[in-house]
């Protein structure tokens, strides 16, 4: 089974990239996935229908990124935007919203992929 997300490519506040800076963050994604992920995180707002997708990752293989003090969880899910591997990050925060997909992989999206803000992507999940 496929779970087949589409969105719109936005910027962010910089948060993810904070994030996935930290070394610890760093270390656990490069042994969880195998890959060094690129500094920061490609946004995407999901349609209404993909935002009801959502649920089905409950599904799909799973890697946590376990916090130091003071910060939150993440759980990490394989996925592919056209050919290229990457990862959806979802942060563990009760004010989360549900409308955003954040995705990671070993090189910067928005170049590889030729996209910017406002473009249309889609990012898939085996299950």
């Amino acid at each position: 089974m496929k779970i087949i997300f589409k969105g719109t490519v936005f910027s962010g506040t910089g948060e993810g990239r904070k994030f996935i800076d930290l070394p610890w963050v760093k270390r656990q994604i490069e042994e969880k996935l195998g890959f060094t992920p690129y500094s920061g995180t490609l946004n995407i707002r999901l349609t209404r229908e993909s935002e009801n997708q959502k649920k089905f990752l409950a599904n799909a293989e799973r890697f946590e990124v376990y916090p130091e003090k003071g910060y939150c969880t993440g759980i990490l899910i394989k996925a592919h935007i056209d050919t290229v591997e990457c990862a959806i990050i979802i942060p563990q925060v009760t004010d989360y919203p549900s409308d955003v997909l954040e995705v990671i992989a070993p090189r910067y999206l928005r170049e590889r992929l030729k996209i910017a803000d406002c473009s249309e992507v889609t990012v898939t999940v085996n299950v």
